[in-house]
């Protein structure tokens, strides 16, 4: 069921780590578009830690009074391209750019095959990635709407 006001993109198979991923992803769920991409420019660059709220045991801390924390470029590297991906989407259906809010923001392991060579029982990562980014209409727009609905109603009271 595919609405008019979303854009989304999966990812599957990407070789980089799930706690990571997972860590990224509880980040940059519920901002826009351009806070989730200035946000892991910053990781990438290791300029900010990414801090980590779930998966920090024997994690040392980073400044910034964030707690345990993390740099980890190739989730975030990944992670990137798919907002990319996930813009070109939202411009190709025709939806304003700079109003979209990532609804949903998720990663789930994948299948891990056996590394190839002579690394014996070693399993690769594997993640998949899901990403749904919905159209935020003006509230201004919305609060209009409702005052507009509640009028009418009461001119109708009236006229009975």
């Amino acid at each position: 069921m595919e609405r008019e006001n979303t854009a989304k993109i999966k990812g599957m198979d990407l070789p980089i780590s799930t706690k990571h991923s997972i860590e990224l992803c509880n980040l940059i769920r519920y901002k826009t578009l351009q806070q989730a991409k200035k946000q892991l420019n910053l990781i990438y660059e290791q300029k900010k830690a990414l801090p980590l709220r779930r998966f920090h045991k024997d994690r040392g801390h980073r400044k910034g009074k964030i707690g345990p924390g993390a740099y980890p470029i190739k989730a975030t590297k990944e992670i990137i391209k798919l907002l990319n991906g996930l813009e070109a989407n939202a411009q190709n259906k025709g939806l304003n750019t700079n109003s979209l809010v990532l609804v949903l923001v998720k990663a789930n392991m994948a299948s891990r095959p056996m590394r190839y060579g002579r690394q014996r029982g070693i399993r690769a990562k594997r993640t998949h990635i899901e990403i749904i980014a919905e159209e935020k209409i003006q509230e201004k727009f919305k609060t209009q709407e409702k005052k507009e609905q509640t009028t009418k109603e009461k001119s109708k009271e009236t006229k009975k």
